[in-house]
C-alpha cells in the first residue's frame, strides 16, 4: 500500500501541474485574443493617419468598438500628443518612452503590457502599442472592468472535470490495490524468510495468477542466484588472492633493478672523475635494468588484461602460419639457434597480439634458457601444436610449476638474462583464451604441447 500511495501522490502531483499549466495557458490564450483585437485597431488607425486623416476624426468615426477603449498617440520623444481621455487628467503626463509596451513596440514593432497601473488616472489597463511612421506610437488600452476581468478569467470547467476524473481513477486504483495486497504480503514474507535463509519450499503455493507466476519465478531465480553468488564469491576470492600475490611479486621484482639503477646513478654522480670506460659500463647496467623494468611492466599489463578483460579482448580471423613465420623471422635476428617452422595454413578466431606474444615467449624462453641449437614449431590440421628445443631441459620437479606467475627454475640466471617470470603464465592464459590447454615435458630438451581452436569455416587468404 505504501507503493500505491507513493504512485498515487505522484499522479496527483502530475495532474496538479497539468491543471495549473492548462489554467495559465488558457489565460494567455485569451490575452492573445485581446492583444490581436487591439492591434487590429492600431493598424487601422495608423493606416488612416498615413492617409492624412486627423486622429480626432478617426476616433470619432470608429467610436468605441470595445468598452471604454482608450486611444493615445506618443511621438518619438515620448510625449503624449493625443489621448481621448485627456479631460480626465489633472496634470501633464510624464515621458512615455519608459513604458513597457512602448519600449517593446520600438524594438519589435508592437508590444503590450498586461494589467499595468496608469500613472495618469490610477486605473489598471491592458495596453497594446504599435510603431508607426517617424517614431510615432499608437497605443490602445482597455481598463480592467468587471467585464474584461471575466473575459480574461480561465474557464474552470475543465479543471473540475480533470479533478473529478482523477479522484474517480484513484478510487478504482485503490480497490484494485486492495485485491492484490494479500499476494504482495505473501511475497514480502517470502523475501523475509529468504533473507534469514529459512526453508521456503514447504510454504503454501502462490495463487495461479499473474502475480503468483511472478512469485514462483522469483523463488526459482532466488535459488539460481544463490548458487551463482556462491560461485562468484569463490572466484572473487581467488582473484583477490592472485592479485595480492601478483602485487607482492611485482614489488619484489621491482626492487632489484630499481636499486641497481639508483646505485649506478649515485656512483656516476659522486665520481665524475671516473673513466669513460667505467661510465659506459654503468650506463650499460642502467639500460639493462631499465629494459627489465620495461619488460616487467609490459608483461604485468598483459597478464592484468587477461585476468580482468577477457570479454573485452577483441578477436578477429587470424592466419597462424604467416603469423608464426613473421615472429620466427624476427627472432632469428637475435640468436644463432636454428628456428624451424612447419605449420599448415590454419585460421582461428583470436587476438593477433596475444597470439604473437604466445609464440614469441616460447621462442624467447628457448633462446634464453635452453642452451640448445635448434627450435622446432610444428602443428597438424586440427590445431595441435608442438614447440620444442634440443637444449638441457629442466628437472621433473619443476614441470608442474613453470606456468605459475614469477616461478623461476634458476632465479639468478633468469634475472641475469632479463626474464620477468610472467612469460609462461601469459602463454598459458593466451592458450586458454583461444580454447586450448598447454602442458610441458622435458625429454631431450623442453617440449610444449598445446591446442588452439581452429576455425575450419574460414577462407584462407
Amino acid at each position: 500500500m505504501r507503493v500505491f500511495m507513493t504512485v498515487l501522490a505522484f499522479c496527483w502531483f502530475l495532474v496538479g501541474v497539468f491543471m495549473i499549466l492548462q489554467y495559465h495557458r488558457e489565460k494567455e490564450f485569451k490575452q492573445q485574443i485581446l492583444e490581436t483585437e487591439l492591434q487590429m485597431h492600431n493598424r487601422r488607425i495608423i493606416e488612416d493617419l498615413n492617409h492624412g486623416e486627423k486622429i480626432e476624426n478617426i476616433v470619432e468615426r470608429i467610436g468605441f468598438p470595445m468598452e471604454s477603449l482608450r486611444i493615445s498617440l506618443i511621438d518619438a520623444e515620448g510625449n503624449l500628443i493625443y489621448d481621448n481621455y485627456e479631460e480626465r487628467f489633472s496634470s501633464p503626463a510624464s515621458n512615455h518612452n519608459d513604458r513597457p509596451e512602448v519600449i517593446e513596440a520600438r524594438k519589435k514593432g508592437e508590444g503590450n503590457s498586461v494589467e499595468r497601473l496608469s500613472e495618469t488616472d490610477d486605473l489598471h489597463y491592458f495596453y497594446s502599442a504599435r510603431l508607426g511612421n517617424n517614431g510615432l506610437i499608437i497605443r490602445t488600452a482597455v481598463p480592467y472592468t468587471h467585464t474584461l476581468t471575466d473575459f480574461l478569467k480561465a474557464d474552470s470547467t475543465l479543471l473540475w472535470i480533470m479533478a473529478t476524473l482523477t479522484f474517480l481513477m484513484s478510487f478504482l486504483a485503490f480497490i484494485s490495490a486492495r485485491k492484490i495486497s494479500l499476494s504482495i504480503s505473501r511475497l514480502n514474507n517470502f523475501a523475509e524468510k529468504a533473507q534469514k535463509w529459512e526453508n521456503i519450499y514447504d510454504e503454501e503455493a502462490f495463487p495461479n495468477d499473474e502475480l503468483g507466476n511472478i512469485a514462483s519465478n522469483i523463488v526459482h531465480l532466488y535459488y539460481q542466484r544463490d548458487e551463482h553468488y556462491k560461485n562468484s564469491l569463490k572466484n572473487e576470492k581467488d582473484k583477490i588472492r592472485l592479485k595480492k600475490q601478483l602485487t607482492n611479486n611485482i614489488n619484489h621484482e621491482l626492487k632489484t633493478p630499481v636499486a641497481s639503477i639508483m646505485l649506478c646513478l649515485d656512483l656516476l654522480d659522486d665520481h665524475p672523475e671516473m673513466s669513460e670506460e667505467q661510465k659506459h659500463e654503468f650506463m650499460k647496467k642502467i639500460r639493462m635494468n631499465a629494459g627489465r623494468l620495461s619488460s616487467l611492466l609490459k608483461d604485468v599489463a598483459t597478464i592484468t588484461r587477461l585476468d580482468d578483460g577477457k570479454n573485452l579482448i577483441e578477436k578477429e580471423n587470424v592466419e597462424l602460419s604467416g603469423l608464426i613465420k613473421e615472429v620466427a623471422d624476427e627472432e632469428r635476428l637475435r640468436t644463432d639457434m636454428k628456428i624451424n617452422v612447419a605449420v599448415p595454413n590454419l585460421n582461428i578466431i583470436g587476438n593477433r597480439s596475444l597470439l604473437e606474444t604466445l609464440f614469441r615467449n616460447l621462442i624467447d624462453n628457448a633462446i634464453a634458457y635452453s642452451g640448445g641449437t635448434e627450435i622446432n614449431i610444428t602443428a597438424d590440421d586440427n590445431g595441435n601444436f608442438i614447440v620444442s628445443d634440443n637444449g638441457c631441459g629442466i628437472s621433473a620437479e619443476h614441470l608442474p610449476y613453470i606456468f605459475e606467475r614469477f616461478y623461476r627454475v634458476d632465479k639468478g640466471r633468469s634475472r641475469a638474462v632479463g626474464g620477468t617470470g610472467l612469460g609462461l603464465s601469459i602463454v598459458k592464459n593466451a592458450v586458454a583464451l583461444h580454447g586450448g590447454q598447454i602442458k610441458a615435458e622435458s625429454k631431450n630438451g623442453l617440449t610444449y604441447r598445446f591446442n588452439l581452436k581452429v576455425n575450419k569455416n574460414a577462407t584462407i587468404s
